[in-house]
């Protein structure tokens, strides 16, 4: 018992941790500083990113590769950031609330972001899937853990 309330609270603790590397990376988004967007502290060396939604909208990819370092035309504005074990899920939109997104990133054990997914102007559900029956591994069942509102 005092096994897995340490357990929990270790996952509690890295959710929290990770919570705020990804509300750092907004920081850095927001004010264009360039110094903590490419801070290794935030990115493992290597990282895979995919992107879902209109090419127009690649802001965070803008930011990251420099391309448009000085756009400030776009902000995130996040409404809503949850943590599942190594997952961020954050969900908002930009100031004018004309384009909405989905952000998952994944983070490593060391605390940085190992995985990027990226979602614009769609809906969003985060399921886990799951054995339904421990004695039937044929038999699965697909639980909704989290699911967009914006």
């Amino acid at each position: 018992e005092e096994k897995l309330a340490n357990t929990q609270a270790t996952a509690s603790n890295q959710e929290e941790r990770n919570k705020r590397v990804v509300a750092a990376l907004y920081e850095a988004f927001n004010s264009k500083n360039d110094v903590i967007i490419f801070d290794p502290n935030l990115f493992a060396r290597y990282f895979e990113w995919w992107f879902h939604g209109p090419p127009s909208h690649q802001h965070s990819k803008r930011l990251l590769t420099g391309s448009s370092p000085n756009d400030l035309s776009f902000l995130f504005v996040p409404f809503s950031v949850v943590a599942f074990e190594s997952t961020v899920i954050a969900e908002g939109c930009d100031r004018d609330r004309t384009v909405s997104w989905v952000h998952a990133r994944t983070l490593g054990a060391d605390g940085k972001i190992t995985h990027v997914r990226e979602y614009y102007n769609t809906s969003v559900t985060v399921t886990r899937l799951g054995s339904a029956d421990v004695a039937s591994q044929s038999t699965y069942k697909c639980q909704s853990v989290w699911q967009s509102k914006l």
